[in-house]
């Protein structure tokens, strides 16, 4: 039995290299891990944080002597050693699990040590993602290959081929696997046609109720980047989150009858609302933060660069969600900025262009002139962006 008696509060080396952001189980479970905050927990899927937190615990409280990540989590031999340690270790922590049920002050402390009662309660799931560490390669690999099948009947085949009779298993494989997907449609359409129905209780009886979860957790893990705010936010980021989470979700509600007021519906409508939320002060500061960038101020004019940024940003963001609409609850806002948008860069493309030609070296207006062309294309299209460009090159030629 381990020494599960309270330890110092000073952190042991691996503790201490946990701290200081080390990765969980040195990135043995990355497949199942999912990013901060958590609305939905599901079956297949552990927040990073309780990850991190049952990590520390484990090798600060129960297996101390038997980890050694000191090495830190870029080290493969490291890895290699702490994955022949895993039954070892999976042994000597059910032995204090099984132990804390029969103490109760014991139970009260371990709690406690290893973060919580939310840690505690996910910890089945994280024993369960360590046992099944290799296979969760497999299933990412799974992932993958889906997306170059090009038959519809040899994805229905390789779904079955998952372990659905065991939902514990399953809901882990599918969560790595769905993580893979590039096109979660066509998984979510075999699925249906093994379950022989698109209903709820269809796809419970097949065994596939896994593979819904799956893809509402990971549209779930596309909302926690939105938080992102400033100059330097990774807006490609950001754009890459809301177009997965349309596809992950139309892969859902495209195909799969939700009932009223199921579990699913409820899990659908909190994460539309939680992303939405997120982006609405997004779409209501494109066109203010565009005709503040494209603005000629009075007096000293000059250039600036960060609300240049911010304005062209915005308008990426503002043509993301144009494709992702279906999946959020934004289109009153969406139309209403959209509209403006465009009303708003005609008026300042043509001011520039005007000032443009009559000061052709102007190298501010040139600048401001550049980004409405981009911000032009983003909101018209290409053609229209290519007149605006043949405008600007022509002034330009016809002064010089």
């Amino acid at each position: 039995m381990a020494d599960i008696s309270p330890r110092p509060k000073t952190p042991s080396n691996g503790a201490r290299a946990q701290e200081d952001g080390g990765v969980p189980f040195l990135g043995l479970i990355d497949a199942v891990l999912v990013p901060d905050p958590v609305e939905f927990e599901f079956d297949g899927a552990v927040a990073r944080s309780h990850a991190a937190a049952a990590w520390t615990w484990m090798i600060r409280d129960v297996a101390p002597d038997l980890l050694d990540v000191t090495s830190g989590d870029t080290d493969p031999a490291g890895r290699q050693a702490l994955d022949a340690a895993i039954p070892d270790l999976l042994v000597r922590v059910r032995g204090v699990l099984a132990e804390m049920d029969r103490d109760r002050d014991l139970d009260r402390r371990m709690r406690v040590q290893m973060g919580g009662e939310a840690v505690h309660g996910r910890m089945p799931i994280i024993l369960n993602a360590l046992k099944c560490r290799n296979l969760l390669v497999k299933a990412q690999s799974f992932g993958r290959a889906a997306n170059s099948m090009g038959d519809d009947a040899a994805l229905a085949l390789a779904l079955q081929s998952m372990p659905l009779n065991d939902r514990a298993v399953a809901s882990l494989l599918l969560q790595a696997a769905v993580g893979q997907l590039t096109n979660p449609s066509r998984l979510m359409g075999a699925a249906i046609k093994i379950a022989g129905s698109s209903t709820e209780a269809a796809m419970h009886r097949a065994g596939l109720a896994a593979l819904v979860d799956a893809m509402l957790s990971q549209a779930q893990a596309q909302i926690p980047p939105l938080a992102q705010h400033g100059v330097y936010a990774d807006v490609d980021l950001i754009c890459r989150s809301i177009e997965r989470f349309h596809r992950l979700m139309r892969a859902v509600t495209g195909f799969v009858e939700l009932a009223r007021m199921s579990h699913w519906s409820m899990v659908v409508a909190g994460l539309t609302s939680s992303i939405s939320e997120l982006i609405e002060p997004r779409l209501r500061e494109v066109v203010p933060d565009v005709s503040r960038a494209l603005r000629r101020r009075e007096g000293h004019d000059r250039l600036d660069s960060d609300q240049l940024l911010i304005a062209l940003n915005g308008c990426y963001v503002l043509a993301t969600v144009r494709e992702a609409r279906d999946s959020l609850a934004l289109n009153a806002l969406f139309d209403q900025a959209w509209n403006q948008l465009g009303q708003a860069l005609e008026m300042h493309v043509q001011r520039n262009l005007e000032v443009f030609r009559q000061s052709p070296n102007d190298q501010t207006t040139a600048a401001r002139l550049d980004a409405a062309i981009k911000m032009s294309e983003l909101r018209f299209n290409a053609d229209y962006a290519d007149v605006l460009r043949r405008a600007r090159d022509s002034a330009s030629k016809r002064v010089g």
